[in-house]
């Protein structure tokens, strides 16, 4: 017990200070792109025809304000492949982990700035706002996504301290986190688990994979996401989501972080 208490003091204080302070991500983090479409040539496709997942649209002429050039965070795998396609630089990823938004449309880039996920109503936020437990579904995912959400349980995360748990059975969870593309074999499961949570209860998409298929969508034996058999209340995308991401789109949720604040 000695040995143990020494070596406990001798790593000091593990747990980061976010979200009252600023996280520190390694260089070769990949985040919120930002499109440039005033560097693009009208007949150029080079990052769409790049994408290995269609996340990037281009529609006739690309103009400063935007049309005709989006990125789809959605469906987006964070590859970078686009940005090194780019000639002329119009693409790039950024360090912002701020991902996760309420409306699946307003994952749709277009050179604006994303509108990053609003706290639930009033209502909601005293029912789920100091404790929320959610029970997570891996319907057909790669473990990637469940990997990053098992982190944030650890001590560096510490994901009790906002009053967030993940929980055993549905029954004793306030929503549901759903990771995979749904295939069909994992459809029946996924909905038997959110008929199983009381009412009123949360439905979130993490990963690229949950929020559109991802590299999947479109196969015959998937469901393209989540959106299509559940009402969900946060769309968290990425490939996967670094936890940070995941955290701050949970304390978005629940109002404990508001506005453009990092």
């Amino acid at each position: 017990m000695l040995r143990a208490t020494i070596a406990r003091l001798k790593q000091g204080h593990r747990t980061i200070p976010y979200p009252a302070e600023e996280p520190v991500l390694p260089d070769r983090f990949r985040g919120l792109p930002v499109l440039d479409s005033a560097r693009c040539a009208d007949d150029c496709r080079a990052c769409a025809d790049a994408c290995p997942t269609e996340a990037i649209i281009r529609e006739g002429a690309v103009n400063p304000a935007g049309a005709g050039l989006r990125l789809d965070l959605g469906r987006c795998l964070f590859c970078t492949d686009c940005q090194e396609a780019c000639p002329a630089g119009a693409i790039r990823y950024t360090q912002d982990y701020r991902l996760a938004a309420r409306n699946r449309q307003d994952l749709v880039l277009d050179g604006q700035t994303l509108k990053l996920a609003s706290a639930l109503n009033e209502k909601s936020r005293r029912v789920f706002g100091r404790s929320l437990k959610l029970r997570q579904v891996s319907a057909a995912g790669c473990n990637a996504c469940e990997a990053d959400l098992n982190v944030l349980s650890t001590v560096v995360f510490d994901l009790g301290r906002f009053g967030i748990q993940f929980v055993a059975s549905p029954r004793h969870a306030d929503g549901i986190v759903v990771t995979g593309p749904v295939s069909e074999n994992m459809r029946t499961a996924l909905l038997e688990t959110y008929a199983a949570i009381p009412a009123p209860k949360l439905a979130i998409a993490v990963g690229a994979c949950a929020v559109s298929g991802g590299p999947y969508a479109g196969n015959p034996e998937i469901h393209n996401g989540c959106e299509a058999l559940l009402p969900v209340d946060l769309y968290i995308p990425g490939c996967p989501p670094h936890p940070l991401t995941i955290l701050d789109g949970l304390l978005r949720l629940l109002g404990q972080i508001e506005g453009d604040r990092r």
